[in-house]
């Protein structure tokens, strides 16, 4: 795992400093995406320079160095993530050269670059399984190519800034480009403030982008010098590749037993390295099921990590153990209190290096923080809630919709009206007293938060609408928002009608697209990168994608619970007793703590000159909803998290900011 940089220099002679130190200083502002070593690579008679921070993790010598160079001289190559089929990929590579290949090590990059020059940007791309950015300079075409993997584990933002093409895996690499003045771009604000997170190919700034997953950006240096702003094509579809698997599914039944080899040859794949190697365990489904592969074929227990927290309410830690004491493994619960989370909040704009809101960032960088004390690579759960149908909007969100959608919609508004009368914190405090004789498993927390979002959705008039409200952390973000800012996008919009899927599948695919790309591997790249620790994901393996949509809808989702194919793996190794609890999510007390511990940093950011520095934001309304939080009249922790990230941010980056037109 490394980071990338690139600048291709548009500034006449003199006007700024040389080409290899601006790229050096780019390289410098990522250095703990690999601290191992670092490279610059520059062709001063096209004005162009790569550069690279490495992670060491295959190849530990040398030999992986990079930039690096093609044998025939005509491909310079940077390249940030893994490539796990790498060994398949040579014997290709073999079995097509007219005569053997002297290979300098046995680094993906390596393997990489010589597919590419035998086959082509494309093929190479569509035969390679993995998580990547890369860019490739070709010196005969005098062309420079951006890719990046299917899904977007691996982040690269793109921009043409003072008369430069830039490029870099994160954005604070960019600042350091001579000449360039970040002007915030206040278009994306209405859609952070509902989802938490800068989505899409846009990013905060004007003029900066990222490359799509499963796209390739090809640039010439002819183009470049003409002004021509060429856009990204796709080189893999997420959504064709499910609809394909969707159409020949009748022809490709899959038992349990199937999926469990897929998953365990993915598994086996992501646990190739020279470095330490372990694994994320939080006791639920899609890492217990991860770790469980992985002790199956491990000639060794498995190290194994999870977060513990002084809060028993968002403690997982003693189930995580559990499991582990069960599989075997070498486990380690990383103790974490409250000051340790509080004390990475004012670290947040720099480690995210742009407005991102999911709390949930905390505990991961936590996690990610403690892990790398003991190893360098660790697999992860993540992609299988949105694989599989593991968020409750996959369960539920159907199943109310087809009760509820034959009632008038006047009829609907009105019951979502009377839900509304008593407020959230009424509703709280019911719980509070029915919690007494409940079972735990019948105990809600934040209960008057899930009514009210209940009330929303019976407001709903499409299931897309019901989508979309599911999917938003605030459902009214034009309202924190001066009215001249506000947009008159349609959420909708955002999310595309697609016949040939089924409702629960189509927000299956939805959230692939949008909430796992825009939100989860944002969260867990940066989180992890900042300490120097590569996370991989098994259930993103192209071929568990397949799988996963090769299998009959009730083999994912039915009978009011998720993810049943992984929980019948998992059940053959682990008792379903030490599995079956309701899901918690890996969350922190945000409520409590902007009442309490973060209340002072939190006024500081929200007085009036604070809110001035970003006028397109409405401070009255904001305000007003920071009152009520402290007065405990509602959950609003979400809401206003996502304003302070965005007000910690500008304080920190301190970008221009025009008045909305």
């Amino acid at each position: 795992m490394c980071g990338i940089v690139g600048l291709l220099d548009g500034l006449r002679v003199g006007e700024g400093p040389g080409l290899s130190t601006s790229v050096q200083a780019m390289s410098n502002a990522i250095v703990s995406r690999g601290p191992d070593s670092d490279g610059v690579w520059v062709d001063e008679q096209a004005s162009l320079a790569l550069g690279h921070r490495r992670l060491a993790i295959l190849e530990l010598t040398d030999a992986g160095h990079q930039p690096m160079e093609s044998p025939c001289g005509r491909y310079v190559l940077v390249f940030n993530g893994e490539i796990y089929n790498h060994r398949q990929l040579r014997l290709e590579i073999e079995c097509r050269a007219s005569a053997s290949i002297s290979w300098r090590g046995y680094s993906d990059t390596e393997t990489l670059l010589l597919s590419f020059v035998q086959r082509g940007i494309e093929a190479t791309l569509q035969a390679a399984s993995g998580m990547f950015a890369l860019a490739l300079w070709d010196r005969q075409l005098q062309s420079l190519t951006l890719a990046r993997d299917r899904f977007g584990e691996k982040p690269l933002y793109y921009g043409w800034l003072n008369r430069s093409f830039a490029f870099a895996s994160e954005l604070k690499a960019l600042h350091v480009v001579p000449g360039w003045e970040p002007v915030l771009d206040e278009s994306v604000l209405e859609g952070y403030l509902r989802y938490g997170c800068v989505g899409g190919h846009h990013s905060i700034y004007r003029d900066v982008f990222k490359l799509p997953p499963g796209s390739l950006l090809t640039l010439s240096r002819s183009q470049f010098a003409s002004g021509i702003r060429p856009a990204p094509v796709q080189w893999w579809s997420t959504q064709e590749a499910a609809a394909d698997a969707l159409m020949h599914r009748e022809a490709r039944t899959l038992s349990s037993q199937d999926m469990e080899v897929v998953l365990q040859d993915a598994v086996g794949r992501m646990m190739e390295a020279d470095v330490p190697l372990g694994a994320f365990l939080s006791g639920g489904v899609d890492s217990s099921l991860i770790v469980a592969l992985m002790q199956a074929q491990a000639s060794r227990p498995v190290k194994t990590f999870s977060v513990g927290f002084d809060d028993p309410r968002y403690d997982e830690s003693g189930h995580a153990a559990a499991v582990a004491a069960h599989l075997g493994t070498e486990h380690t619960t990383l103790r974490a209190t409250a000051e340790m989370a509080l004390d990475l909040v004012p670290r947040l704009p720099h480690l995210y290096d742009e407005p991102f809101a999911d709390s949930s960032q905390l505990p991961t960088a936590l996690v990610a923080s403690l892990t790398r004390e003991h190893v360098t690579v660790a697999l992860s759960g993540d992609g299988g809630d949105e694989l599989f149908g593991g968020y409750n909007r996959h369960v539920w969100g159907p199943r109310v919709w087809s009760r509820m959608s034959p009632l008038p919609l006047p009829v609907r508004r009105g019951i979502s009206g009377l839900l509304r009368t008593i407020p959230a914190s009424g509703y709280d405090q019911m719980m509070a007293v029915a919690a007494r004789v409940l079972p735990s498993r019948f105990q809600v927390r934040t209960f008057g938060e899930k009514l009210y979002k209940l009330a929303d959705v019976l407001a709903c008039d499409s299931p897309r609408a019901l989508y979309a409200d599911l999917a938003s952390m605030n459902r009214e973000p034009g309202l924190l928002l001066n009215p001249a800012c506000r947009t008159d996008y349609e959420l909708v919009e955002r999310y595309p009608l697609l016949d040939s899927f089924s409702q629960t599948e189509w927000m299956l695919l939805m959230d692939t697209l949008t909430y796992m790309v825009d939100d989860v591997l944002v969260k867990v790249d940066r989180a992890s990168m900042a300490s120097s620790l590569e996370v991989r994901a098994p259930f993103l393996d192209p071929e568990v994608f397949q799988a996963a949509w090769s299998l009959p809808l009730s083999q994912r989702v039915d009978q009011g619970e998720g993810k049943r194919v992984l929980r019948e793996i998992l059940y053959r190794h682990v008792p379903r007793t030490l599995i079956e609890r309701p899901k918690m999510g890996f969350a922190v007390p945000l409520d409590d703590w902007l009442r309490g511990p973060l209340r002072e940093w939190a006024e500081d950011l929200l007085s009036a000159t604070s809110l001035s520095a970003l006028p397109m934001l409405n401070a009255g309304a904001i305000r007003q909803l920071w009152q009520k939080q402290l007065k405990g009249q509602g959950h609003y922790a979400q809401q206003l998290w996502a304003v302070l990230q965005l007000l910690a941010w500008a304080r920190y980056w301190k970008p221009e900011v025009n008045a909305c037109s």
